[in-house]
């Protein structure tokens, strides 16, 4: 569904999400933002390995894997980012010593890859039935070069003219920041524009959660 930022006349690309698309995770995720596609799927608690095991609380693994070719440094980053984001979400000191491991599989990357992806993990962590302190809505944004405004949820066409890119993945508690990568030039009045924006925008993919999972449960 196409969700319409109706004080800015800004459009969301349609989001479209299946859960329970693998047969082997404990919960999984395919979604696509627009023509992004990513699929996600989660592992686990499981016993963890000596290696990975923490007494106070569940070790968290994310494996990301391009579309094509082998992973290179900013898949690792796009690695980090789902970690440290997922991490803080989950409620970790609820099964100590235990091993959570989330697979994101990217398909088609149209613009706003990282949003997609924080997103698709989110959902695949919902359906795992992973206990969680939040859920995370992220929201990718661009500044346009010659007009300076800003555009919500660019496709790769829009990026081409774009002088800056931001992700911000957001909480559903307190709507605060919990993830943010940036790119490009960019004033600190911007960019507190850009992230008020995506904030709002925030609140439709949080909706879009809802809806969703309406169709898997009937009591949210």
């Amino acid at each position: 569904m196409t969700e319409e930022m109706a004080e800015n006349e800004v459009l969301l690309r349609p989001m479209n999400c299946e859960l329970n698309q693998l047969s082997m995770p404990d919960g999984s995720a395919m979604l696509m933002q627009g023509d992004t596609a990513v699929v996600a799927g989660v592992y686990g608690p499981i016993e963890a390995k000596l290696q990975k095991m923490m007494y106070d609380k569940a070790y968290v693994d994310v494996s990301y894997v391009p579309v094509r070719g082998p992973a290179k440094i900013d898949d690792r980053m796009t690695e980090m980012y789902i970690k440290e984001t997922c991490e803080a979400a989950i409620m970790v000191t609820f099964h100590p010593a235990t091993y959570i491991c989330i697979n994101v599989q990217e398909l088609e990357d149209s613009g706003g890859l990282l949003a997609c992806t924080l997103n698709a993990a989110c959902l695949a962590l919902i359906n795992a039935g992973i206990p969680m302190k939040f859920t995370i809505a992220a929201v990718s944004c661009m500044i346009e070069e010659n007009t300076g405004s800003i555009v919500l949820d660019p496709d790769n066409t829009q990026l081409q003219t774009a002088r800056a890119e931001f992700t911000f993945g957001f909480d559903s508690m307190k709507k605060d920041v919990v993830c943010c990568d940036t790119a490009g030039r960019f004033s600190e009045a911007e960019f507190y524009e850009a992230m008020d924006k995506c904030k709002q925008a925030s609140q439709h993919v949080f909706d879009f959660y809802r809806n969703l999972v309406k169709k898997y449960a009937k009591v949210i």
